[in-house]
């Protein structure tokens, strides 16, 4: 692996990491199983490109924001207030989804950003240009880093949380758990179309297939972040987070450098997350065996004297 493909991971970790924390809220924090992501991914990708296109690269991160969270409040009502299953809730917004976004790409399946401005232009003809793609996303995701952690120190934070932990419980304060429930998602769903669109911009184009798989991504990123650096606090989670969807994103690269081939990089996928979501049995097994071990040890000693 070379300094380039590292990088390249690297990069794409980054920006990942914000798909990874509108996971985060949506499944660790609200508890809810949202499967709008594949739509919203798709959607904040084809807005972006399309504000880019009409000369605002800048101000279509914030579109795309805008848009994702439209989708997301859209799931939450259609769950709280018409009664829909979460799952179904967002099975139903991401199959709408599909054709919407083929509407806003103007009946196009792909639009490009070929010879065109994007985010990451803005460091062109500097010094550092060839890390452009890598510090522009890491300035967005400090940004909303920072105001995320914020925010859900507040009270209204605390309240998202906990509906998570105790909807039941929050309700019978006198909360209203479905104002939360649309806050959290819309956050969510906005995080992840934020993610869309950078993704679009470092690519250069923006695809209707593009958001398959998202939510896959995501939870790997999730589950594999709280595996190897533990949950203990607020924003050690978050951090935990981001790190492990660049270590996701770092794995992909490996598997791929050993001659893995690219059209299985879904399967790849499922694995890992299946191999995370075993690690808490995996390692309990392991530290039970351990003890037996020890126990027999000690038994034998005590035979011998």
């Amino acid at each position: 692996m070379n300094i380039y493909t590292l990088q390249s991971a690297l990069e794409l970790g980054i920006i990942y990491s914000l798909l990874a924390l509108g996971s985060f809220i949506s499944y660790r924090t609200l508890n809810f199983p949202d499967l709008t992501v594949e739509g919203s991914y798709t959607l904040g990708a084809a807005v972006s490109v399309m504000v880019t296109l009409a000369g605002y690269p800048y101000l279509s991160l914030l579109a795309a924001f805008v848009a994702g969270a439209v989708a997301g409040s859209i799931t939450a009502l259609l769950s709280t207030r018409l009664k829909i299953q979460p799952l179904l809730a967002g099975i139903l917004l991401m199959l709408g989804l599909y054709s919407i976004n083929l509407k806003v790409m103007g009946n196009r399946a792909n639009v490009n950003l070929i010879n065109h401005r994007n985010i990451y232009s803005i460091f062109e003809g500097t010094i550092v240009e060839g890390f452009q793609t890598l510090i522009t996303a890491s300035l967005v995701l400090a940004v909303v880093l920072i105001i995320l952690y914020f925010f859900l120190k507040t009270r209204l934070g605390f309240v998202l949380r906990a509906t998570g932990d105790n909807h039941v419980m929050v309700r019978a304060l006198g909360t209203n758990t479905d104002f939360t429930i649309l806050l959290g998602l819309s956050l969510s769903n906005g995080l992840v179309a934020l993610c869309g669109a950078m993704i679009a911009h470092e690519q250069l184009f923006a695809d209707i297939g593009m958001g398959i798989g998202m939510v896959v991504i995501g939870l790997a990123s999730v589950i594999i972040g709280e595996v190897l650096f533990g949950t203990n606090t607020l924003l050690r989670r978050m951090i935990a987070v981001i790190l492990g969807a660049i270590v996701y994103r770092l794995i992909i690269t490996i598997v791929l450098e050993f001659g893995m081939p690219a059209t299985d990089l879904k399967l790849i996928s499922a694995i890992i997350v299946a191999v995370a979501l075993s690690m808490p049995v995996i390692k309990e097994k392991m530290e039970l065996a351990g003890r037996k071990k020890a126990n027999l040890r000690g038994g034998r000693s005590n035979a011998g004297n």
